[in-house]
């Protein structure tokens, strides 16, 4: 019974066709920022509590040894940790904001490629599905076809259909979703860091917080 829904042929006319379609509409570089965000999807998120927790050092130099002797704390996040360089070489709470913009826009635009690149593959799916229904019945109608091959040929053409709607729905669309909504809750966290992060720097009542240059009047 097993056997009937597990066609080797059929996974591969599906999945393969579906990939190789999708890397040539989408263009390679897309399509490799689209598995860098699947494979993100099975790695450690961003914690805000232990982001918190090794920002908390960084504030507790400042208020310390001021800015002028306080050393940068990294934690392997790439974007605080720029920010805490930016924290002590400049000494101003406000660019904080437009260098956390940088960051989120380039992730924002990583997950919508990524995002865009799976939401191409579930909707090319259910065509490979279709592909490989004509395949298998245009094999059953050849002159050698006998009752066992075309009952073979009708049963791959079912169940390459059915590949296609699992691939296209219960694979590529979920995962499209997944990485969505893990980049939403992801920035979400990260302007809720920010935030903390500066109120803390603030509370420290270190006076040589320098705001950013007004622009002089076009």
């Amino acid at each position: 019974m097993l056997e009937t829904w597990i066609d080797p042929a059929a996974i591969a006319i599906v999945l393969v066709g579906t990939l190789v379609a999708t890397a040539m509409r989408c263009g390679l570089a897309d399509s490799r920022t689209a598995l860098g965000a699947v494979r993100g999807l099975f790695e450690r998120s961003f914690h805000p509590t232990r982001a918190k927790a090794e920002l908390s050092l960084q504030i507790r130099t400042i208020a310390d040894d001021g800015f002028v002797r306080a050393e940068v704390r990294r934690f392997g996040d790439k974007e605080f940790d720029s920010l805490s360089d930016l924290i002590i070489s400049q000494r101003s709470i406000q660019s904080l904001h437009s260098e956390h913009l940088k960051f989120k826009e380039a992730r924002l635009a990583r997950a919508q490629t990524a995002t865009r690149v799976l939401e191409c593959a579930a909707d090319l799916a259910p065509v490979f599905g279709l592909a490989g229904t004509l395949i298998a019945l245009g094999q059953a109608q050849g002159p050698s076809s006998q009752d066992t091959g075309l009952v073979g040929a009708i049963a791959m053409a079912v169940v390459t259909t059915l590949y296609g709607l699992v691939a296209a729905n219960f694979l590529f669309a979920p995962l499209a979703s997944a990485i969505t909504r893990k980049s939403r809750q992801e920035e979400s966290d990260r302007d809720e860091v920010l935030e903390w992060l500066e109120h803390g720097i603030r509370q420290t009542g270190v006076r040589n917080v320098s705001p950013l240059p007004q622009r002089e009047a076009a």
